[in-house]
């Protein structure tokens, strides 16, 4: 189970929306070894496509660095869908190098709502998780 802040839950649909029509991508950070995530990172999608996102290699190496040296890890690793559900295309599911990270989907096909759902995926093998959307982590 995802459990998440919902901050961190309106900083990423905001960023999805701002992409618009392109996709998002992002990190959500965390103290390592605590699947708590804490800090939102946005970043571009150097495809800048409505159907496709990839992280620019260089932005990719100074984040992880960034999260190495403040002992964080990627606990989400996020990104919307702009016309299709929030489901990981074949494409997501090969570019997936995180196995203990959760893959966070966005659609924002209906400019009025949002749908958000999140996954593991390990070795090609995609499995939905559940979401709670807390306001404050429990000490």
């Amino acid at each position: 189970m995802l459990v998440i802040r919902a901050d961190l839950v309106d900083a990423v649909v905001a960023h999805a929306r701002v992409d618009h029509p392109d996709e998002a991508c992002g990190v959500l950070a965390g103290p390592e070894g605590s699947d708590r995530p804490e800090r939102h990172i946005p970043m571009v999608n150097a495809e800048r496509s409505p159907t496709f996102y990839r992280f620019d290699s260089g932005e990719q190496l100074t984040v992880w660095r960034s999260m190495d040296q403040a002992d964080e890890t990627p606990v989400v690793i996020y990104h919307s869908h702009t016309a299709t559900e929030a489901y990981p295309s074949r494409t997501d599911i090969s570019y997936a190098a995180e196995p203990d990270a959760h893959y966070v989907l966005v659609s924002t096909r209906d400019p009025d709502e949002h749908e958000l759902r999140s996954y593991r995926i390990v070795d090609g093998v995609v499995t939905e998780e559940p979401v709670s959307i807390v306001e404050q982590y429990e000490s």
